[in-house]
């Protein structure tokens, strides 16, 4: 069957709801099927039953659905990411995994949906596992001293003398050492427990972070030596950069699209007399980050950029809108370098 046809997935932790259209928008039919890679070969032997695929709308193709997003690849589909119907459309719609099938697939039909999904088998995606793991070990090593720091304000007065004044990593050091004397009572024997406890689990997560650190930036210089020469981009900075774009050469497509991801690129807000725009806050919140802890960087050490803020704030501008038109200028200033990185790696992509 050579009829042209646009498929929608709605994707599931055990199963997928795939629905068929036309080229023309005319409902072809929908099926569910399993999680599995048997339920991945029998999806794709019915879709290919109903004609020739253009492109492909799936939810999820970071999560549920990166395994069928990888299978729909090597087919040579053009597969694209689709975000969930938003509230508003499923008040109106009612919600089902057909009715969000369908809405994916005519979500790509008519272009609402265009954003192409990462490649997921490369380097970048071992940089974002790591440094997603290392993100988690650093809050809850901020949450373990906090803890630290609330039992210690209550604790017995020999032992709040004994550990006041110390830095985060002494105290802990320090924590983790106390031991128990014959004469405690039972209070201060149950609080040196609970802070010998927590000063093991703040060194043990401290070093675990660091060992994380070392991978990460032995993977980063291996795969984006010239990100790092970047002033402002350290290895954390690098890898969220990486991790936000992704390794694909199609997906960021211009300086104004990382701007626009990153959340650092002004949208229009005018309404009747009022012209005016304001700043997108749709982008990717780690992209944003990483952007602000650059300026903020070179805010402080780089003499340009301290000149460029002296100049915005005596036009009457604040600090914030300097530093909103700095995050915009790095779009431009990074976006050929992070283009020329995955350039670079796409013959291995392809080859692998």
């Amino acid at each position: 069957m050579d009829r042209k046809i646009i498929i929608g997935v709605d994707t599931h932790k055990d199963f997928h709801h795939v629905a068929v259209i036309t080229a023309l928008g005319e409902s072809i039919g929908d099926q569910r099927f399993d999680a599995t890679p048997t339920g991945y070969r029998d999806l794709i032997d019915w879709v290919q039953a109903q004609g020739v695929v253009l492109r492909a709308g799936v939810e999820g193709t970071g999560s549920y659905g990166a395994g069928l997003t990888a299978r729909f690849r090597g087919l040579g589909w053009d597969v694209i990411d689709v975000i969930a119907p938003d509230k508003q459309e499923r008040r109106l719609r009612g919600k089902t995994d057909q009715i969000d099938a369908y809405s994916a697939a005519r979500a790509v039909l008519s272009r609402r949906a265009r954003t192409v999904p990462k490649v997921r088998d490369g380097q970048v995606e071992a940089i974002r596992a790591l440094r997603t793991t290392r993100r988690l070990l650093v809050k809850q090593r901020t949450e373990t001293i906090n803890q630290l720091h609330g039992l210690l304000v209550s604790a017995p007065e020999e032992l709040r003398v004994k550990l006041a004044g110390q830095t985060r990593k002494n105290l802990a050091l320090a924590c983790s050492k106390l031991r128990d004397r014959a004469g405690d009572d039972v209070v201060t024997a149950a609080t040196k427990d609970a802070a010998r406890s927590l000063g093991r689990r703040f060194v043990d997560l401290t070093a675990e972070a660091a060992r994380l650190d070392t991978r990460i930036l032995v993977l980063v210089t291996d795969y984006a030596p010239e990100l790092l020469a970047v002033h402002g981009v350290g290895p954390d900075v690098a890898a969220a950069l990486l991790t936000v774009t992704g390794e694909n050469v199609d997906r960021i497509s211009s300086e104004s699209a990382l701007a626009h991801l990153a959340g650092t690129a002004p949208i229009p807000a005018s309404s009747g007399k009022t012209n005016r725009h304001r700043l997108n806050r749709g982008g990717n919140r780690q992209g944003n980050a990483a952007f602000h802890r650059i300026v903020l960087v070179r805010m402080k050490t780089h003499p340009e950029t301290r000149d460029y803020v002296l100049k915005t704030l005596a036009r009457g501008k604040t600090k914030r809108d300097a530093m909103r038109l700095l995050k915009r200028y790095l779009a431009r200033e990074i976006f050929p370098i992070l283009n020329a990185i995955q350039q670079r790696h796409t013959p291995t992509q392809i080859a692998a």
